[in-house]
């Protein structure tokens, strides 16, 4: 992360967009720009790559917030922070699917803006100073993986793996038996996987072929475990099942 961080602020509300913009330039970060529709947030997050989105979860039109950062996450992997003023607990739990660093609760003051951007800047750092400094898939083999689990190697057999799961800078290797968390991002733990049976469906998902249950039009199952499936990668799973 530049030393000065870059916001895009999603909010339809152009009066708290422009005192936020204020706010933020004051304390020093570069507001990339502000939007007020989902569609031309995505453009422009993906256009210019911020290192953190203010995003509102209640943007008037065609889509909300949440699926705005669902829409640019498929694409790109750019920190979140949601403004809300409405926390009933649908909309909460919603917003969680797309692993948020944080909520804002409207109406917020300077200071809650300022101590809330300045943690999840500081949390951003600590992870990409931890992926640095340690890479915890030690070696992948033809048919396993070493990594390291409290504070010993262990061996996971390819063929026991599930699916693996993306969670940020994290990845949740699943077994029938034990799930496992390692510090490595999702695009990392795939360039060290050597096992064709291995194929990415989505942008948070891996998953073994051969654990299939069902397939269906825009999902599949894994042990009752229901994993989305990205337009983007359904071509490449119908053709690596047909292979089997």
């Amino acid at each position: 992360m530049s030393s000065t961080s870059r916001i895009l602020i999603v909010e339809d509300d152009m009066i708290i967009a422009a005192n936020i913009s204020l706010q933020l330039s004051k304390l020093g970060y570069d507001v990339t720009g502000i939007e007020s529709r989902g569609e031309d947030a995505i453009n422009h997050a993906l256009d210019n790559h911020p290192d953190i989105i203010l995003m509102d979860i209640h943007l008037k039109g065609v889509i909300d917030g949440v699926e705005t950062a669902k829409l640019i996450q498929k694409k790109a992997d750019i920190p979140l922070i949601y403004l809300t003023a409405n926390s009933d607990e649908a909309s909460f739990q919603k917003a969680k699917e797309t692993h948020p660093y944080a909520f804002i609760s409207k109406p917020f003051n300077k200071l809650n803006l300022e101590r809330t951007i300045a943690l999840v800047i500081e949390k951003i750092i600590d992870e990409k100073k931890e992926i640095k400094k340690e890479e915890e898939i030690v070696e992948a083999l033809e048919d396993r993986i070493f990594i390291r689990n409290q504070h010993k190697l262990i061996k996971i057999m390819l063929d026991e793996i599930l699916y693996i799961e993306a969670e940020r800078n994290y990845s949740h290797i699943v077994t029938s038996t034990q799930n496992y968390t390692i510090v490595s991002p999702l695009h990392s733990f795939c360039e060290k996987m050597v096992c064709k049976d291995f194929l990415r469906v989505h942008r948070s998902y891996v998953v073994n072929i051969k654990k299939l249950d069902a397939v269906a039009e825009a999902h599949l199952e894994i042990e009752r475990k229901i994993i989305p499936i990205s337009k983007m990668y359904k071509d490449n799973l119908m053709a690596a099942l047909r292979k089997i």
